[in-house]
């Protein structure tokens, strides 16, 4: 098996933190791959590796430049709808103030992946060939300068930002569980009444 690097691109919000987010793939986002073929990512092809993988968080693939691990915890990576999501909590040394600062002006956009394919399938009617990937083995994930896929995403986030988001995602959450036991209420009564 090859190993292979793939990038994505979104701009970034601009925040004041440590904390690296956003998407190093995204599902059903189509790459032009040098001329020679397109890629799309299938969801799902991140869930196997992941549960195993101790991946590595990197400044444009160099092994050299280490800003997270999933191992330790200082980098978080989970599939949802959109794609890869990736959380890098960077560290406090040169590399990591320098991402910090690139993603904060701006001048750093987008996210990479490396990785060894264990299951893709090949669509050769298509001029180029489209190559549909449904399971990897993730080796890492970079924050770079010019990502393959143009749809993936980085950003600082605020520590209270993020204290902020989950808190609204939690009162939504009790937000929809009061009105179901509201609405649950309503109709035991209405049954009663008959």
């Amino acid at each position: 098996m090859n190993h292979e690097t793939r990038s994505l691109r979104e701009a970034p919000a601009l925040a004041e933190s440590r904390t690296l987010t956003g998407y190093a793939a995204v599902f059903n986002s189509e790459a032009d791959i040098g001329g020679y073929f397109r890629e799309v990512i299938a969801p799902g092809a991140f869930a196997d590796t992941l549960k195993d993988s101790d991946v590595r968080a990197l400044v444009d693939h160099d092994s050299g430049r280490l800003i997270g691990r999933k191992s330790n915890g200082t980098l978080r990576l989970s599939e949802d709808k959109r794609g890869l999501k990736v959380e890098i909590d960077l560290p406090d040394t040169s590399d990591g103030r320098d991402v910090a600062a690139l993603v904060e002006r701006g001048d750093m956009d987008g996210m990479s992946f490396g990785f060894m394919v264990t299951h893709d399938e090949w669509d050769e009617t298509s001029d180029p060939p489209t190559r549909t990937i449904h399971a990897v083995n993730l080796r890492e994930v970079s924050a770079v300068t010019f990502p393959a896929y143009d749809d993936t995403s980085l950003a600082l986030r605020t520590l209270e930002g993020a204290k902020e988001e989950a808190r609204k995602l939690r009162d939504e959450a009790e937000k929809k569980a009061d009105n179901y036991f509201k609405r649950k209420a309503e109709t035991e009564q209405k049954f009663r009444r008959l």
